[in-house]
């Protein structure tokens, strides 16, 4: 069966991404801002990367001087694991790290270091989640799961319980990712040209993400058993610790802003795949910012509690979110638009796991769906 493709509706209010692309350029101009990395984002980089590797350089070169100080470095490493995948990573493999490509390619591949492949990250979050937000058959990020993110997934009775499972599924995730996720996209992405579009062919992305996993299990796992004190029992308890950390974190900062009771959803099927709105007002119509009066949210998430900006200005560096947003939210409600957002992050996570619960007791009393 032949993929359906989406065609947005581009007659539909196309005034509104005219504008709001406007008004977001002429503040960088007229502050005279470049609309990559600041200083600060340069500085949060370093700090971020040495969360992650000192713990870890420690745990094999270092005099691990009590169990809880073993733990600890575990913990700490993967606290460091999460600000590479929502902060350093995400913007560079997104190209809003830096003008110059290489800049992007290098902080990009920080995603490597933590076991995974970027160039498989960049086609499963760039090009379908991106592009086809919310859009069931399209948007990987809500693919068949076991977990039913929209009213559109066939209903199972296990489902009335994922508003209790899904904690665990988002802490094993990195696990799934390091282990499996990286060859399943690749047997698919393979067949369908997608490595050629990011410059690769299919055999350069095979070998790329058979290196990455033998070097990162012997570095993470191997070199650490074999320096602790400890035993092997605690030493793997700690490699555990460390994925579920950053899978628990990962998953809560991500989520709540596309699966919540106020989200609109849609599936490729519908009118053939042919979009009511324009791609600008789809993407505004599907995502939800929350706690953006928090400025230690922000610097944490790496500013995907704006999540609106982010999916319209994608190409931006997070720390000008907080900016842009005022425009974005005041052209929104010229053109009566929804802005949705949540005041904390707490209310994010009540209306996530309320979706989620909603979701899973029936399959006929489900949220709005167009």
């Amino acid at each position: 069966m032949e993929p359906i493709r989406i065609v947005f509706n581009q007659k539909h209010q196309p005034e509104f991404f005219q504008s709001v692309t406007q008004r977001v350029n002429d503040y960088f101009q007229e502050n005279r801002k470049s609309r990559y990395a600041n200083f600060g984002m340069k500085l949060k980089s370093v700090l971020i990367l040495l969360l992650y590797f000192i713990p870890l350089c420690y745990l094999i070169f270092g005099d691990v001087g009590s169990l809880s100080m073993q733990y600890g470095l575990w913990a700490i490493a993967g606290l460091g694991m999460v600000g590479i995948g929502l902060t350093i990573m995400h913007d560079a493999n997104h190209g809003a790290y830096s003008s110059k490509k290489w800049i992007n390619n290098m902080m990009g591949g920080t995603l490597n270091l933590v076991g995974a492949y970027n160039i498989n990250w960049k086609i499963q979050h760039n090009v379908f989640h991106h592009t086809y937000t919310n859009i069931y058959g399209q948007d990987e990020d809500i693919r068949k799961t076991i977990i039913r993110f929209t009213p559109k997934h066939p209903y199972k009775s296990f489902h009335k319980f994922q508003w209790l499972y899904t904690s665990i599924l988002y802490m094993i995730f990195p696990f799934i990712w390091i282990l499996s996720k990286d060859f399943e996209q690749y047997s698919r992405y393979s067949k369908q040209g997608l490595y050629q579009r990011m410059g690769r062919s299919n055999r350069q992305a095979l070998i790329e993400i058979w290196v990455i996993k033998l070097l990162y299990w012997p570095i993470t796992l191997l070199l650490p058993l074999y320096a602790s004190h400890f035993g092997y029992g605690h030493t793997v308890a700690g490699f555990f610790m460390h994925h579920f950390i950053s899978g628990i974190i990962l998953g809560l900062a991500t989520q709540p802003a596309h699966v919540g009771e106020d989200m609109e959803y849609f599936v490729d099927t519908d009118n053939n795949g042919k979009m009511e709105n324009n791609w600008a007002i789809h993407q505004v119509k599907t995502t939800a910012n929350f706690a953006e009066n928090s400025p230690f949210i922000t610097w944490c998430f790496g500013g995907l509690n704006y999540q609106i900006e982010h999916h319209l200005f994608p190409t931006v560096c997070h720390v000008h979110y907080p900016e842009i947003s005022k425009i974005v939210r005041a052209t929104c409600a010229e053109f009566d638009l929804p802005y949705k957002s949540h005041r904390t992050f707490f209310d994010a996570l009540l209306s996530h796991y309320g979706q989620l619960r909603r979701l899973g007791f029936s399959h006929k009393k489900s949220p709005k769906f167009l």
